[in-house]
């Protein structure tokens, strides 16, 4: 049986937010899914502010200015928190 390699892109493309987790979607179709609680100040915005983030670099990272976090995709799927 031969296998076949697939190339990963750990680059953001979108967030969107469920009441409890914020799920990360990547170039690539994975997504990852990680507990809002994680990050207190996210967890504390409104849905307003949630929604309101912008992609940094090529999606490198995730940023929301109204309630000043950074994240990065990397860290994300290390489970960084």
């Amino acid at each position: 049986m031969s296998m076949q390699a697939i190339e990963s892109h750990d680059l953001a493309q979108e967030a969107r937010f469920t009441e409890d987790d914020m799920v990360v979607r990547l170039v690539d179709g994975r997504t990852v899914s990680v507990p809002l609680e994680w990050f207190p100040r996210l967890a504390k915005a409104t849905r307003e502010q949630l929604e309101h983030y912008e992609i940094l670099g090529d999606g490198e990272g995730i940023h929301w200015p109204d309630v000043d976090e950074d994240l990065s995709v990397e860290g994300l799927l290390r489970g960084s928190h």
